[in-house]
């Protein structure tokens, strides 16, 4: 109220002064165009106060102007075009890792193999155990038959059997094996499950400050744009009682028109953060996801003055990719030592038929009565699958070479990890104090570039550069905040003590 008042006044000052009768006129009558009055020294006396007048009353209309811009706040925020208000989903941080742990897919199919992994440590475990087969078989012969004795002769006969058969037959060898390689790669399957959970937790925070820097960001225009827009309609209507330039009232548009641009980038940049955050927790990307909180407040996950090596020890004792990298090897050696000793521990079988058995020459079906049967063996493979089969030997130690030289890479990319995470947040950490005091000095700039307009002194291109030079430094602490917060989720998840 107070700025709209003291402008209208300063417009009415204005008009006062353009009614102001010209020095020419003062003290002439009609007729008198033509003659010279003795009065000249006084007209001209008189001539110079009115002109001081009007400078000054459009200096003082001009500086009322300027005088309140320094007051001027960004009003309700725009509403980007078809932008769909009803959809829209409030989220917070605690939220979102909820929602991560819960419903992210990669964590569902790591689950889904652990499941998996467990299953076919059971199986293996199963080797060992008889199985059970009962059952009924019938035989017929007709023609020539050979007794024990070596005699052959013609015989027509049947026989039927009723019973089970408990049989068991175990390599003992590739099944004791198998069983160990079976319980390591459950263990790997764990961490793996672990080291999903983290990474999903880790692009779930991430992508939760990439939103709340689109959010920032945002809010950060809309306030440009606004005193832009109030700064323009200022200078447009001290143009139209020609007190100001009409350039300058253009040189603002052009601003203004440019942060209407970056208010619809901005827009967007939400919009598709919103959206991959959306993916990240599988919820419905069409539901528009917007952050809680209004301002972002940096936060510190990992000791500032925790020594490089002791985070490095740290990773290498806590990282689930090292602990299911070191699990797939110790599968892959018993692997291959099922493959080079499995063979000479013998395979063993029994078998044992309990029930009953009838029949006789041509068509008789009687003579039913108990029958047991029973067989143990011992034997050795040899071959492949078995002994001297050196194609499978070296194959498996192949694998475990790989397995083996797979622990060092995750090793080399856990350190990497720990390096890369401490130094961008260390960096970031002081860029945080370099960009907060650009944003102090470029709100003080633009409010001594705005003190000098009040007294007329300065241009309009000044104040453009100063408004610039705060949207900028407000842009860069937002993101710089956004930044260092998911630096730290990185070092946090590098370190291998992310929650």
């Amino acid at each position: 109220m107070m700025n709209g008042s003291f402008f209208s006044t300063a417009l009415e000052f204005s008009r006062l002064a353009e009614a102001v009768p010209s020095p020419n006129q003062v003290g002439r009558r009609p007729g008198d165009e033509g003659n010279s009055l003795p009065q000249d020294h006084q007209l001209s006396t008189l001539n110079h106060q009115l002109r001081s007048c009007r400078r000054m009353v459009s200096l003082c209309a001009f500086a009322g102007v300027i005088s309140f811009m320094p007051g001027l706040r960004a009003q309700a925020p725009a509403s980007a075009p078809g932008l769909n208000t009803n959809n829209v989903y409030l989220i917070d941080l605690p939220t979102v890792l909820r929602l991560a742990n819960a419903q992210n897919l990669d964590i569902q199919i790591a689950r889904e193999r652990l499941n998996e992994a467990k299953a076919n440590r059971d199986s293996a475990v199963e080797q060992f155990f008889p199985w059970i087969s009962p059952g009924i078989a019938y035989r017929r012969h007709e023609g020539r038959i050979q007794d024990v004795a070596g005699n052959i002769f013609d015989a027509d006969k049947q026989s039927y059997a009723a019973g089970g058969v408990f049989a068991a037959q175990a390599d003992v060898g590739d099944a004791l094996y198998k069983t160990l390689a079976a319980k390591q790669l459950l263990n790997a399957a764990g961490h793996g499950l672990e080291s999903q959970r983290q990474d999903s937790t880790l692009a779930a925070a991430q992508g939760y400050y990439d939103l709340a820097k689109a959010k920032a960001l945002l809010d950060v225009v809309q306030e440009a744009l606004s005193i832009s827009r109030d700064y323009q309609k200022q200078l447009h209507d001290a143009v139209g009682v020609g007190i100001a330039f009409k350039g300058d009232e253009l040189r603002v548009q052009t601003q203004t028109e440019r942060y209407q641009v970056a208010l619809q980038q901005a827009f967007e940049q939400q919009r598709v953060a919103a959206a991959r955050l959306a993916q990240i927790l599988h919820l419905d990307s069409t539901v528009e996801l917007v952050t809680r909180e209004a301002d972002l407040v940096p936060l510190t996950l990992v000791e500032t003055n925790a020594a490089l090596g002791a985070l490095v020890q740290q990773a290498l004792r806590s990282r689930p990719e090292l602990k299911q990298s070191q699990a797939l090897a110790t599968a892959a050696r018993d692997a291959k030592n099922g493959a080079v000793y499995g063979p000479l521990i013998p395979s063993l079988g029994a078998q044992a038929f309990v029930g009953g058995l009838g029949g006789g020459k041509n068509d008789s079906t009687g003579n039913f009565g108990e029958s047991e049967d029973y067989l143990v063996g011992m034997s050795w493979r040899i071959g492949p699958g078995g002994l001297f089969d050196f194609g499978r030997v070296n194959a498996t130690k192949a694998r475990f070479e790989t397995a083996r030289l797979s622990i060092e890479k995750v090793r080399d990319e856990v350190v990497r990890q720990v390096v890369e995470g401490r130094t961008r947040a260390d960096s970031l950490r002081d860029q945080l104090g370099t960009v907060k005091q650009t944003l102090a000095t470029a709100s003080e700039t633009l409010r001594l570039t705005r003190e000098r307009k009040q007294f007329g002194v300065g241009a309009v291109l000044e104040d453009i550069q100063a408004q610039q030079d705060l949207t900028r430094a407000r842009s860069d602490y937002v993101s710089t905040i956004a930044e260092y917060n998911k630096a730290e989720y990185f070092l946090n998840r590098a370190v291998g003590s992310l929650p």
